[in-house]
């Protein structure tokens, strides 16, 4: 019996102005793939963390720490591990290359993983790098470590 491969290379967008202010974003979609939008931040959407922890030390510690918090109006990390899982597991056999913000890539990785939740916030993804998962019978594996492209010798 053969097994179906799902090879999905998630490309993280670059910073946008609002990312470079440290604003959280609006959920960027994933055309095709609703599942993969971005983490929904509620209320706080627009603002940095620094304006909501002046007015609500206590929701950014709550989540930063527990991932079942979601922000006012938003969802919780474990709710977006749960949502990027569910797309992953929907994906049809073959190679899926889907750009996606930096939190889906966190969360995909988590559920390909099977972490702790509170490993999301551990990983740091660079924007517009490349994050490569495979799965063969609901089994993921992360790819680490692509080769560097040739550079020329410099010294001794």
């Amino acid at each position: 019996m053969k097994t179906l491969l799902v090879r999905v290379r998630l490309v993280s967008f670059p910073l946008d102005a609002a990312a470079r202010q440290g604003r959280f974003g609006h959920a960027r979609p994933c055309p095709g793939h609703e599942g993969l939008r971005g983490a929904d931040t509620g209320e706080w959407a627009g603002r940095t963390l620094d304006e909501v922890a002046g007015r609500d030390p206590a929701a950014v510690r709550a989540w930063l720490s527990d991932p079942a918090y979601a922000p006012p109006g938003g969802e919780s990390v474990d709710a977006l591990i749960a949502r990027v899982g569910a797309e992953l597991a929907a994906l049809p056999e073959g190679t899926h290359r889907l750009e996606v913000e930096q939190a889906v890539v966190r969360a995909a990785v988590v559920h390909a993983l099977e972490l702790s939740a509170a490993a999301f916030w551990r990983l740091d993804v660079r924007p517009e790098s490349v994050t490569t998962l495979t799965g063969r019978s609901g089994r993921w594996n992360l790819l680490v470590g692509q080769p560097q492209a040739e550079q020329p010798h410099v010294g001794p």
